[in-house]
């Protein structure tokens, strides 16, 4: 099924949130680095106990491939486990690798994320397409060949990326996130599927409200990636322009505030970080839904 077809219909009977599964080691309760055999073992664990806690709450967990590889092999192949357990949990699984590169080389990355086998296969990708299109091109035909989906940095959510991405194009007069914006949905018209999505979608960050809801016109067709809700700053309202009138088209990233909910939410503990992530999904849910 196109990858698009899928999210949307799990979105639907689950939630439109994103679990960022980004595993800071000093964070991981104790009990579980002191009784793992490597600090990979650890991540595993670690991981496997969000995805039980919140596998029937959402539809797509979102592995941060920098917190496995800087644990070496170690760390690959618990990021390795850990696709493989989020699938058979029902999960789709998006790769935040953001990739970036041209010809051959970009084409490796597409086989290494999507292709159907391997030891990082996953559902989709996020890319960085500062190159043009000839670097997106081969992720583009991985998802048209392989049902696969890709997100691409359109406006993030950190606190400098206006200084690249709030610019004006001289020629059109309009800042580069919207021409990147009319890129993308170009790039993405061939991947539409029967929900009226494509496959090809967009990272909006939660901490720019004005410019998502510009954004939202120019690609009503593309699912948006929303970073920044919770720890970075941005609310319920904040992402409320990222969503059609159809109450769809964007998914909602929490990482540390549902991974490590235990050190916020009253009543939690590390030996119940895995209650923790749930109840943080569900409060997480009610405030999506208040506002779409």
């Amino acid at each position: 099924m196109n990858f698009a077809d899928s999210l949307i219909n799990k979105i639907k009977s689950s939630s439109p949130i994103c679990v960022g599964l980004d595993p800071r080691y000093s964070q991981i309760p104790e009990q579980i680095r002191n009784e793992a055999p490597t600090q990979g073992a650890a991540l595993f664990e670690f991981n496997k106990g969000i995805i039980d806690a919140v596998h029937d709450l959402v539809p797509i967990v979102k592995p941060q491939i920098a917190f496995y590889e800087m644990f070496g092999l170690d760390g690959l192949a618990a990021l390795s486990r850990t696709v493989e357990y989020a699938k058979e949990k029902g999960l789709l699984v998006l790769m935040d690798a953001k990739r970036n590169d041209i010809g051959t080389t970009a084409e490796a990355y597409a086989n290494a994320y999507l292709d159907t086998t391997g030891d990082f296969s996953s559902d989709a990708l996020t890319v960085n397409a500062y190159l043009g299109y000839d670097g997106i091109k081969p992720f583009v035909e991985a998802c048209k060949k392989n049902n696969k989906g890709i997100f691409i940095l359109v406006k993030t959510s950190n606190t400098s990326s206006g200084d690249l991405q709030d610019r004006k194009v001289d020629d059109d007069d309009i800042p580069v996130y919207e021409l990147m914006a009319h890129f993308v949905d170009s790039w993405g018209h061939d991947l539409i599927g029967k929900s009226g999505y494509s496959s090809v979608g967009a990272v909006v960050g939660a901490t720019y409200p004005e410019e998502a809801k510009k954004l939202r016109k120019l690609m009503p067709n593309t699912i948006f990636l929303v970073p920044g809700y919770g720890a970075q700053g941005g609310g319920a309202a904040d992402i409320k322009p990222c969503f059609n009138k159809d109450g769809l088209g964007a998914i909602v990233n929490n990482s540390r505030g549902i991974i490590f909910a235990y050190e916020t939410l009253k009543g939690f503990g590390p030996e119940t970080y895995k209650e923790a992530a749930r109840e943080a999904v569900i409060k997480m849910k009610k405030d999506i839904e208040g506002v779409i």
